[in-house]
């Protein structure tokens, strides 16, 4: 499965391809379905403070039945910390609430509080605090991987040129309709993975009858060609889905695009309506 074939960042940590992402997912429910995703196969789950499930999220790694090395574990500090103190608070809770001995991959889930976001202002200062106290549960065996989401280029670059580490993931919105390839040339030629959340824009591109009759075409579902299209893009997907049969279906992408058709998928009509997820920050931008 694609969910056990890894990267490898830039510090030598390997971290599986494909990952399943737990938004909106509630905590009272997620456990089951990271009990769920382990035994199909899944080594990676994606959580963060702001979803408000790493309780369940931890309770379902620990109940999988695997041991703890084989499980990635993802979670982000909350946007609105922006200083060293709530940051090393925020780095506890987090390992308390997931109830783990250490976190694979801790991010900054965003350069601004979700109040501000996109609004001109970069909190550099903020960051650069929030970034020293990765820094610090990074070398103290806390976090394996430390990384930013939603950053920009010149939000990596005041990590990176002031930061004693550089980030090893930006994890961003990808998708088939909405692909920042500036961003991700440059976070690549940073030695940066880009992860993309959201690979099927919220479920937006089920809709689509281009995609529905290109993904016919090779024998799939369209969640399964926008997975793939990540994958060739060099992107680690996140898709999330709390079905089983999803969660399977998600992971059976061993075919190619050909390269026409990928031309055809990157230069994709803009997504500017993500439904009922459009008011929160990262998805107003397609307004």
């Amino acid at each position: 499965m694609t969910s056990t074939t890894t990267f490898e960042l830039h510090n030598g940590v390997t971290i599986p391809k494909l990952g399943l992402g737990t938004w909106r997912i509630g905590d009272d429910e997620v456990a089951h379905a990271v009990r769920e995703a382990i035994a199909l196969g899944y080594r990676h789950i994606d959580t963060a403070q702001a979803y408000g499930n790493e309780r369940g999220v931890g309770e379902g790694v620990r109940a999988a039945g695997r041991p703890r090395e084989e499980i990635f574990v993802t979670t982000k500090v909350g946007a609105d910390i922006k200083d060293y103190r709530g940051a090393v608070a925020s780095i506890d809770g987090s390992l308390a609430a997931l109830g783990l001995d250490h976190i694979d991959l801790m991010l900054i889930h965003s350069p601004q509080p979700w109040s501000g976001f996109r609004s001109g202002d970069h909190h550099f200062e903020g960051n650069l605090e929030v970034w020293r106290a990765l820094e610090e549960a990074y070398r103290s065996g806390k976090i394996r991987a430390i990384g930013v989401s939603n950053f920009e280029a010149v939000d990596l670059d005041n990590i990176i040129e002031n930061g004693a580490l550089k980030p090893m993931v930006n994890q961003v919105l990808a998708h088939v309709g909405n692909t920042p390839f500036d961003l991700i040339r440059y976070a690549r030629s940073k030695d940066i993975l880009v992860e993309a959340y959201s690979p099927v824009a919220h479920g937006n591109l089920l809709r689509n009858g281009d995609l529905a009759a290109m993904a016919e075409a090779y024998g799939v579902g369209i969640p399964q060609l926008c997975i793939r299209y990540c994958l060739q893009l060099g992107l680690l997907p996140l898709p999330k889905t709390a079905n089983p049969e999803h969660m399977r279906s998600n992971a059976s992408v061993d075919f190619e695009i050909s390269s026409e058709d990928m031309a055809i998928l990157e230069n994709a009509e803009r997504i500017k309506d993500y439904g009922d997820a459009s008011h929160f920050p990262v998805f107003r931008l397609g307004d």
